[in-house]
């Protein structure tokens, strides 16, 4: 059926639930716990480098690690969420945070430290896979995209704030301290999902299991282009952000700091983007907003290759206004097109989106490296402008030839109908 019903089974059920401010705010921290813990850090890797004597890309390990960790994370916590529940899933992910990080801050060497800031991750980003899950089992199919749209606007604004809140913290009280913060945000965010976060899991059929959802899934053609049409999109951001540092800095003689305060504008526009699709997605289906993003991801790849042909984007401003277009088109496909992959079976969406979050960060960290290569072994912006392109092509690509087109109208009667043919199959 390709995701058409709109309507999940019981979903006034979940009237309370999906009205409730408590829950939209445990949505955003448990989401966000993770990428912000990764990003407070960045401001004292430096410092881990000289306390431990050890070079600053062994430093770095704390971070590349941590994201490894993240991709692991949702590999395996979303299909746990579709068989044991949600809140017990949660519960024992932030307990594996919150061990993890007591043991960076007593960490006696860099290796034990990268060693519990991988634990950290798997057990932080459990968040980021199953608020998608719960997301999808308590909302309608049409206001997916619109929920997920808020809650990556508000982490936005928490990840901009994260490194500043990193770097006061490592300088007033020192590395350790960010881990404090840490686990006490940790335990907090835990509590909160113990006493106000109720389970949301779908019941499902017996017999029903991982190796079942995953096959379902990967028959069916509109999950396939959905899931590869965001993890594409996704991949503009990882090569940008791999190769605009080497561009800023060697190629146009530009200082670190500008090149961040330049970046910054990049993160604007998307979270200027994620905002007009929870305006919008509730009056449109989220195939139109998929093709209007679309639409604008390619016109400012196309803009900013011209650019590079013609040689104006050799200045940031160039560059960066351009690809603002590129982000705010980029936050509609994005949420839309994971809106699509986790709504094709619900009682699935952990698996969904686990399966969805690995491809997305395992690419991502391929996709990063190749995005500094074409940054720091080219003396014009072309190469990295080029790939952004034929990125932004096969997103569109997807759309065009895997997802299928829904061209009937889904009525009331078909609804129930469906629902009854599907609860049959099962």
């Amino acid at each position: 059926m390709h995701g058409m019903i709109n309507r999940p089974p019981g979903a006034a059920a979940y009237g309370n639930i999906a009205t409730s401010r408590v829950v939209l705010l445990l949505l955003v921290v448990m989401t966000g716990i993770a990428p912000i813990s990764l990003y407070m850090l960045v401001p004292a890797l430096p410092v881990l480098a000289s306390t431990f004597g050890r070079d600053i890309s062994i430093a770095q390990m704390t971070v590349s690690l941590y994201m490894v960790g993240i991709a692991c994370s949702q590999l395996v916590m979303g299909p746990l969420s579709d068989k044991f529940g949600r809140r017990p899933v949660l519960l024992a992910g932030l307990a594996l945070m919150v061990a993890a990080s007591i043991a960076c801050i007593f960490a006696d060497n860099l290796p034990q430290l990268i060693a519990a800031r991988f634990f950290q991750a798997l057990g932080g980003a459990t968040g980021m896979v199953v608020s998608r899950a719960i997301i999808r089992d308590i909302y309608e199919r049409d206001r997916v995209a619109s929920m997920i749209s808020l809650v990556v606007a508000a982490l936005m604004i928490g990840q901009m704030l994260s490194p500043l809140t990193g770097g006061l913290i490592e300088t007033a009280f020192g590395w350790r301290a960010i881990f404090y913060a840490i686990t006490i945000g940790a335990i907090a965010v835990a509590v909160g999902i113990a006493f106000a976060l109720p389970e949301t899991r779908r019941s499902r059929a017996a017999g029903s299991g991982f190796r079942g959802d995953v096959g379902m899934l990967i028959r069916n053609r509109a999950f396939v282009g959905y899931v590869l049409c965001q993890v594409l999109a996704s991949q503009i951001i990882f090569a940008f952000a791999g190769g605009g540092p080497y561009i800023v800095v060697t190629q146009m003689g530009r200082s670190s700091a500008e090149y961040g305060a330049w970046f910054a504008t990049t993160g604007f526009a998307y979270l200027v983007g994620n905002l007009l699709c929870v305006r919008f997605a509730p009056r449109h289906s989220l195939e139109k907003l998929i093709w209007f993003g679309l639409g604008l991801q390619l016109c400012g790849s196309l803009l900013n290759l011209l650019w590079s042909l013609t040689g104006w984007n050799e200045a940031p401003a160039w560059l960066f206004g351009t690809q603002m277009i590129v982000m705010a088109g980029n936050a509609f496909v994005m949420a839309n097109s994971a809106a699509g992959a986790i709504s094709i079976r619900p009682e699935a969406a952990g698996t969904a989106s686990g399966a969805m979050g690995f491809l997305q960060q395992g690419i991502g960290a391929l996709m990063s490296q190749f995005g500094a290569y074409l940054g720091g072994h080219s003396t014009t912006t072309l190469p990295l402008t080029s790939a952004i392109t034929a990125i932004s092509l096969l997103c569109a690509a997807t759309m065009i030839f895997i997802v299928p087109r829904r061209e009937v109208v889904v009525s009331e009667e078909l609804i129930e109908q469906a629902e009854e043919e599907e609860s049959g199959m099962m």
